[in-house]
Protein backbone atom coordinates (compact mmCIF):
# COMPACT_ATOMS: atom_id res chain seq x y z
CA UNK A 1 0.00 0.00 0.00
CA UNK A 2 1.63 3.55 -1.10
CA UNK A 3 2.02 6.32 1.81
CA UNK A 4 -0.46 8.60 1.70
CA UNK A 5 0.41 11.93 -0.24
CA UNK A 6 0.93 15.35 1.75
CA UNK A 7 0.27 18.28 0.85
CA UNK A 8 3.04 20.62 0.51
CA UNK A 9 3.08 23.85 2.86
CA UNK A 10 2.18 26.15 -0.31
CA UNK A 11 -0.76 23.77 -1.19
CA UNK A 12 -4.05 25.17 -1.83
CA UNK A 13 -5.08 22.42 0.19
CA UNK A 14 -3.37 23.12 3.46
CA UNK A 15 -4.23 26.78 4.76
CA UNK A 16 -4.38 27.94 7.83
CA UNK A 17 -7.84 30.06 9.10
CA UNK A 18 -8.24 33.40 10.91
CA UNK A 19 -10.58 33.62 13.28
CA UNK A 20 -14.15 34.70 12.24
CA UNK A 21 -13.47 37.70 14.38
CA UNK A 22 -10.35 38.66 13.12
CA UNK A 23 -11.92 38.60 9.52
CA UNK A 24 -15.19 40.82 10.49
CA UNK A 25 -12.57 43.11 12.39
CA UNK A 26 -10.05 43.60 10.08
CA UNK A 27 -12.68 44.50 7.02
CA UNK A 28 -14.90 46.68 9.09
CA UNK A 29 -12.09 48.79 9.74
CA UNK A 30 -10.47 48.83 6.54
CA UNK A 31 -13.54 50.29 5.64
CA UNK A 32 -12.99 52.80 8.28
CA UNK A 33 -10.39 53.87 7.54
CA UNK A 34 -11.24 54.28 3.89
CA UNK A 35 -13.81 56.13 4.64
CA UNK A 36 -11.84 58.84 6.72
CA UNK A 37 -8.78 59.33 4.50
CA UNK A 38 -10.25 58.40 1.03
CA UNK A 39 -13.25 59.32 0.56
CA UNK A 40 -12.39 62.71 -1.27
CA UNK A 41 -10.06 60.46 -3.43
CA UNK A 42 -12.97 59.12 -4.78
CA UNK A 43 -15.63 61.95 -4.93
CA UNK A 44 -12.66 63.37 -7.13
CA UNK A 45 -12.21 60.01 -8.82
CA UNK A 46 -15.89 59.76 -9.52
CA UNK A 47 -16.31 63.35 -10.57
CA UNK A 48 -13.51 63.10 -13.13
CA UNK A 49 -15.29 59.71 -14.59
CA UNK A 50 -18.63 61.81 -14.77
CA UNK A 51 -17.21 64.66 -16.84
CA UNK A 52 -17.66 64.39 -20.51
CA UNK A 53 -15.38 66.25 -23.10
CA UNK A 54 -11.47 66.95 -22.78
CA UNK A 55 -10.58 69.15 -19.64
CA UNK A 56 -8.66 71.94 -21.26
CA UNK A 57 -7.73 74.15 -18.00
CA UNK A 58 -6.99 74.32 -14.51
CA UNK A 59 -10.17 76.78 -13.96
CA UNK A 60 -12.63 74.04 -16.36
CA UNK A 61 -10.43 71.25 -13.57
CA UNK A 62 -11.62 73.18 -10.51
CA UNK A 63 -14.90 73.26 -12.08
CA UNK A 64 -14.84 69.52 -12.57
CA UNK A 65 -13.50 68.55 -9.24
CA UNK A 66 -14.67 71.21 -6.92
CA UNK A 67 -18.22 72.60 -8.74
CA UNK A 68 -19.89 75.70 -7.51
CA UNK A 69 -16.97 75.96 -4.91
CA UNK A 70 -14.50 76.16 -7.72
CA UNK A 71 -13.93 79.31 -6.73
CA UNK A 72 -13.84 79.37 -2.97
CA UNK A 73 -11.26 79.33 -0.28
CA UNK A 74 -9.18 76.51 0.21
CA UNK A 75 -11.02 75.28 3.01
CA UNK A 76 -13.98 75.27 1.59
CA UNK A 77 -12.82 73.73 -1.51
CA UNK A 78 -12.06 70.51 0.06
CA UNK A 79 -15.14 70.22 2.48
CA UNK A 80 -16.74 69.95 -0.97
CA UNK A 81 -15.68 66.88 -1.48
CA UNK A 82 -17.50 65.09 1.43
CA UNK A 83 -20.75 64.78 -0.47
CA UNK A 84 -22.61 61.56 0.84
CA UNK A 85 -20.68 60.77 3.58
CA UNK A 86 -23.53 58.99 5.09
CA UNK A 87 -24.34 56.73 2.11
CA UNK A 88 -20.52 56.02 2.11
CA UNK A 89 -19.95 55.34 5.39
CA UNK A 90 -23.12 52.43 5.19
CA UNK A 91 -22.05 51.35 2.00
CA UNK A 92 -18.06 51.09 2.30
CA UNK A 93 -18.05 49.89 5.82
CA UNK A 94 -20.70 46.72 4.68
CA UNK A 95 -19.01 46.30 1.34
CA UNK A 96 -15.51 46.17 2.97
CA UNK A 97 -16.98 43.26 5.30
CA UNK A 98 -18.89 41.22 3.05
CA UNK A 99 -16.08 41.60 0.21
CA UNK A 100 -12.81 41.64 2.89
CA UNK A 101 -14.75 39.36 5.69
CA UNK A 102 -16.30 37.23 3.05
CA UNK A 103 -13.37 36.09 0.74
CA UNK A 104 -11.48 34.16 3.03
CA UNK A 105 -15.09 31.85 3.88
CA UNK A 106 -15.59 31.44 0.22
CA UNK A 107 -11.91 30.25 0.09
CA UNK A 108 -11.98 27.99 3.28
CA UNK A 109 -15.28 26.37 1.06
CA UNK A 110 -13.28 26.17 -2.30
CA UNK A 111 -9.91 24.78 -0.08
CA UNK A 112 -11.95 21.96 1.49
CA UNK A 113 -14.17 20.87 -1.74
CA UNK A 114 -11.71 21.87 -4.78
CA UNK A 115 -8.17 22.26 -3.45
CA UNK A 116 -6.73 19.04 -4.85
CA UNK A 117 -8.21 20.39 -8.47
CA UNK A 118 -6.78 23.69 -7.84
CA UNK A 119 -3.28 22.14 -7.29
CA UNK A 120 -3.64 19.80 -9.91
CA UNK A 121 -4.49 21.96 -11.81
CA UNK A 122 -1.94 24.78 -11.09
CA UNK A 123 0.89 23.24 -9.46
CA UNK A 124 0.03 23.55 -5.14
CA UNK A 125 1.84 27.00 -5.40
CA UNK A 126 -0.11 28.96 -8.50
CA UNK A 127 -3.11 26.61 -7.31
CA UNK A 128 -3.09 28.47 -3.93
CA UNK A 129 -2.78 32.06 -5.86
CA UNK A 130 -5.60 30.77 -8.07
CA UNK A 131 -8.11 29.87 -5.28
CA UNK A 132 -7.35 33.01 -3.35
CA UNK A 133 -8.05 34.74 -6.51
CA UNK A 134 -11.38 33.18 -7.23
CA UNK A 135 -12.87 33.10 -4.00
CA UNK A 136 -12.35 37.18 -4.46
CA UNK A 137 -13.87 36.93 -7.38
CA UNK A 138 -16.98 34.97 -6.73
CA UNK A 139 -17.40 37.25 -3.27
CA UNK A 140 -16.83 40.22 -6.03
CA UNK A 141 -20.11 39.04 -8.01
CA UNK A 142 -22.23 39.50 -4.95
CA UNK A 143 -21.52 43.01 -4.04
CA UNK A 144 -24.38 44.05 -6.34
CA UNK A 145 -26.59 43.31 -3.38
CA UNK A 146 -25.34 46.30 -2.03
CA UNK A 147 -25.56 48.52 -4.90
CA UNK A 148 -28.32 51.23 -3.92
CA UNK A 149 -25.95 52.37 -1.25
CA UNK A 150 -23.49 53.24 -3.89
CA UNK A 151 -25.56 54.64 -6.22
CA UNK A 152 -27.00 57.10 -3.88
CA UNK A 153 -23.42 57.25 -2.76
CA UNK A 154 -22.40 58.47 -6.28
CA UNK A 155 -25.29 60.82 -7.32
CA UNK A 156 -24.43 62.68 -4.69
CA UNK A 157 -20.89 62.66 -5.16
CA UNK A 158 -21.60 63.85 -9.05
CA UNK A 159 -25.17 65.04 -9.18
CA UNK A 160 -26.91 65.99 -6.16
CA UNK A 161 -30.13 67.45 -8.17
CA UNK A 162 -31.10 64.26 -8.94
CA UNK A 163 -32.58 63.98 -5.28
CA UNK A 164 -34.74 67.26 -5.99
CA UNK A 165 -35.13 67.53 -2.04
CA UNK A 166 -36.28 63.95 -1.57
CA UNK A 167 -34.67 61.58 1.86
CA UNK A 168 -33.48 58.15 1.23
CA UNK A 169 -36.85 56.36 2.42
CA UNK A 170 -38.73 58.54 -0.43
CA UNK A 171 -36.43 57.56 -3.17
CA UNK A 172 -36.27 53.67 -2.26
CA UNK A 173 -40.06 53.85 -2.01
CA UNK A 174 -40.47 55.62 -5.71
CA UNK A 175 -37.43 54.23 -7.55
CA UNK A 176 -37.72 50.42 -5.98
CA UNK A 177 -35.72 47.76 -8.06
CA UNK A 178 -34.49 50.92 -10.12
CA UNK A 179 -31.67 51.76 -7.71
CA UNK A 180 -30.22 48.83 -9.50
CA UNK A 181 -29.74 49.92 -12.18
CA UNK A 182 -26.41 48.96 -14.19
CA UNK A 183 -25.95 45.73 -11.82
CA UNK A 184 -24.80 43.43 -14.93
CA UNK A 185 -22.07 45.85 -15.58
CA UNK A 186 -21.30 46.33 -12.06
CA UNK A 187 -20.90 42.81 -12.19
CA UNK A 188 -18.68 42.70 -15.18
CA UNK A 189 -16.82 44.80 -13.51
CA UNK A 190 -16.49 43.37 -9.87
CA UNK A 191 -15.80 39.42 -11.59
CA UNK A 192 -12.08 40.61 -13.05
CA UNK A 193 -11.44 43.34 -10.71
CA UNK A 194 -11.37 41.30 -7.63
CA UNK A 195 -10.06 38.06 -9.11
CA UNK A 196 -7.25 40.44 -10.14
CA UNK A 197 -7.15 42.43 -6.49
CA UNK A 198 -7.37 39.26 -4.46
CA UNK A 199 -5.01 37.43 -6.80
CA UNK A 200 -2.18 40.22 -7.39
CA UNK A 201 -1.56 40.33 -3.67
CA UNK A 202 -1.69 36.48 -3.52
CA UNK A 203 1.17 36.10 -6.85
CA UNK A 204 3.18 38.84 -4.62
CA UNK A 205 3.09 37.31 -1.16
CA UNK A 206 3.65 33.62 -2.63
CA UNK A 207 6.42 34.61 -5.34
CA UNK A 208 8.19 37.98 -4.69
CA UNK A 209 8.49 36.80 -0.86
CA UNK A 210 8.10 33.21 -1.17
CA UNK A 211 5.27 33.21 1.59
CA UNK A 212 3.58 29.48 2.02
CA UNK A 213 1.75 31.00 4.90
CA UNK A 214 0.06 34.29 3.60
CA UNK A 215 -1.17 34.94 7.16
CA UNK A 216 3.24 35.69 8.22
CA UNK A 217 3.22 38.54 5.65
CA UNK A 218 4.88 41.25 7.47
CA UNK A 219 2.17 44.74 7.44
CA UNK A 220 5.68 46.05 4.79
CA UNK A 221 4.75 42.89 3.04
CA UNK A 222 0.81 43.54 2.97
CA UNK A 223 1.73 46.96 2.17
CA UNK A 224 3.92 46.00 -1.17
CA UNK A 225 1.64 42.58 -2.17
CA UNK A 226 -2.06 45.20 -1.92
CA UNK A 227 -0.22 47.63 -3.87
CA UNK A 228 0.31 45.04 -6.40
CA UNK A 229 -3.02 43.82 -6.28
CA UNK A 230 -4.78 47.10 -6.14
CA UNK A 231 -2.69 47.86 -9.47
CA UNK A 232 -3.82 44.91 -11.33
CA UNK A 233 -7.20 45.71 -10.03
CA UNK A 234 -7.71 48.82 -11.77
CA UNK A 235 -6.13 47.74 -14.76
CA UNK A 236 -8.45 45.44 -15.69
CA UNK A 237 -11.92 47.20 -14.08
CA UNK A 238 -11.41 50.82 -14.52
CA UNK A 239 -13.06 50.96 -17.79
CA UNK A 240 -15.98 49.20 -16.77
CA UNK A 241 -15.86 51.22 -13.35
CA UNK A 242 -16.67 54.61 -15.51
CA UNK A 243 -19.28 53.14 -17.80
CA UNK A 244 -21.00 51.83 -14.40
CA UNK A 245 -20.12 55.32 -12.67
CA UNK A 246 -21.67 57.00 -15.76
CA UNK A 247 -25.07 54.88 -15.62
CA UNK A 248 -24.94 55.46 -12.16
CA UNK A 249 -24.99 59.44 -11.92
CA UNK A 250 -27.93 59.94 -14.28
CA UNK A 251 -30.94 61.36 -13.12
CA UNK A 252 -33.44 58.89 -11.31
CA UNK A 253 -35.98 59.68 -14.56
CA UNK A 254 -33.46 59.94 -17.55
CA UNK A 255 -31.50 56.88 -17.40
CA UNK A 256 -29.25 55.60 -19.34
CA UNK A 257 -27.86 51.48 -20.50
CA UNK A 258 -24.39 51.02 -20.72
CA UNK A 259 -24.60 50.14 -24.11
CA UNK A 260 -25.86 53.69 -24.58
CA UNK A 261 -23.29 54.79 -22.83
CA UNK A 262 -20.61 53.07 -25.04
CA UNK A 263 -22.32 53.48 -28.29
CA UNK A 264 -22.54 57.59 -27.62
CA UNK A 265 -20.13 59.09 -30.14
CA UNK A 266 -19.31 61.91 -27.75
CA UNK A 267 -18.57 59.09 -25.32
CA UNK A 268 -16.50 56.09 -26.68
CA UNK A 269 -13.13 58.42 -27.43
CA UNK A 270 -13.02 58.62 -23.10
CA UNK A 271 -13.50 55.90 -21.48
CA UNK A 272 -10.49 54.72 -22.66
CA UNK A 273 -8.77 57.90 -21.20
CA UNK A 274 -10.59 58.57 -18.33
CA UNK A 275 -10.17 55.92 -16.10
CA UNK A 276 -6.22 56.61 -16.49
CA UNK A 277 -6.49 59.92 -14.65
CA UNK A 278 -8.42 57.86 -11.49
CA UNK A 279 -6.42 58.45 -8.45
CA UNK A 280 -7.16 54.63 -6.92
CA UNK A 281 -4.91 54.42 -4.18
CA UNK A 282 -6.72 53.42 -1.87
CA UNK A 283 -6.77 49.61 -1.85
CA UNK A 284 -3.50 49.64 -0.43
CA UNK A 285 -5.36 50.99 2.60
CA UNK A 286 -8.47 48.67 2.90
CA UNK A 287 -6.47 45.85 2.01
CA UNK A 288 -3.59 46.74 4.48
CA UNK A 289 -5.79 46.85 7.24
CA UNK A 290 -7.27 42.98 6.80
Amino acid sequence: MSPPIVAAEGSATKIKQESTLARLLGSGSAGISELAVFHPVDTIAKRLMSNHGKITSVSQLNTVIFKEKATAPAGKKFFSLFPGLGYAAGYKVLQRIYKYGGQPFMRDYLQRHHGSTFDNTFGAKTGKAMMHSCAGSLIGIGEIVLLPLDVLKIKRQTNPEAFRGRGVVRIVRDEGFGLYRGWGWTAARNAPGSFALFGGSAFTKGYLYGLTDYNKATWLQNFVASIAGASASLVVSAPLDVIKTRIQNRNFDNPKSGFQIVGTADDWPEIGLLFLARPDLDPGLRYCAV
